[in-house]
């Protein structure tokens, strides 16, 4: 979940659900719905149904916004998509748990939901780094620029070691010739956190500002 709240710099969920809340909540639904109901009725099954209603009832709600949110990109490209279906598909197995919990003692159901989930996540980080392969001539004169400098770092580390993940997909968008606000779009993150990952970008680079960045590192073979 915390995954996902950072890839997507979630901020539209109501009711304060940041991660550390919802655990928050989870603990309580556990002590005051699961472990009360138990001590006083000793019915499992009674007091797994009052601990899984409300947190089913959250984790339902996240997967509904996340999905409005992000399902319809207006601009998609092939990357996007794939990673927005993937996040999907994670976010919907990680809502199903408390489900899954009311439902009954079944390991093997739960262990495959969440395998899913870590599965879609590892897909996704594959996924990322293909797509950084793919796109790496938009950007050649920034790899060069940090070859001669890295020394001897193989291909793989110096993806890793130059600039963040995220501040590569936004570079590519930059020397595409997106504006902040359609990356933002794009990425479904705030215009404010662009423009923060392409100050960072043009600090590493050693370039003053968008154009000097386009000019000085953008590949002449496009």
């Amino acid at each position: 979940m915390n995954y996902l709240y950072k890839e997507y710099d979630i901020d539209f969920l109501k009711f304060r659900l940041t991660v550390f809340n919802i655990a928050y909540y989870v603990v309580g639904c556990f002590v005051l719905l699961f472990l009360v109901p138990y001590f006083l009725t000793e019915s499992i099954d009674l007091s797994r149904l009052y601990f899984s209603i409300p947190v089913s009832a959250i984790c339902l709600y996240i997967c509904w916004a996340f999905f409005k949110r992000i399902w319809k990109p207006e601009n998609p490209n092939k990357f996007v998509l794939r990673r927005n279906r993937l996040s999907l598909l994670s976010i919907t197995c990680i809502a199903l748990l408390p489900i899954l919990t009311f439902i009954g003692d079944y390991q093997w159901l739960t262990f495959t939901v969440i395998n899913i989930s870590f599965y879609t996540i590892t897909a996704i980080e594959v996924d990322r780094y293909l797509y950084l392969l793919e796109n790496k001539a938009k950007l050649i004169g920034v790899f060069d620029l940090h070859k001669k400098n890295e020394g001897n770092l193989g291909k793989s580390e110096l993806l890793k070691t130059v600039l963040t993940r995220r501040e590569i997909e936004i570079s590519f968008s930059i020397v595409d010739g997106r504006t902040y606000r359609q990356i933002g779009d794009d990425f479904f993150i705030a215009e404010s956190t662009v423009s923060k990952h392409a100050s960072n970008i043009f600090k590493k680079t050693g370039v003053k500002n968008r154009s000097e960045f386009l000019s000085r590192y953008k590949s002449k073979k496009e």
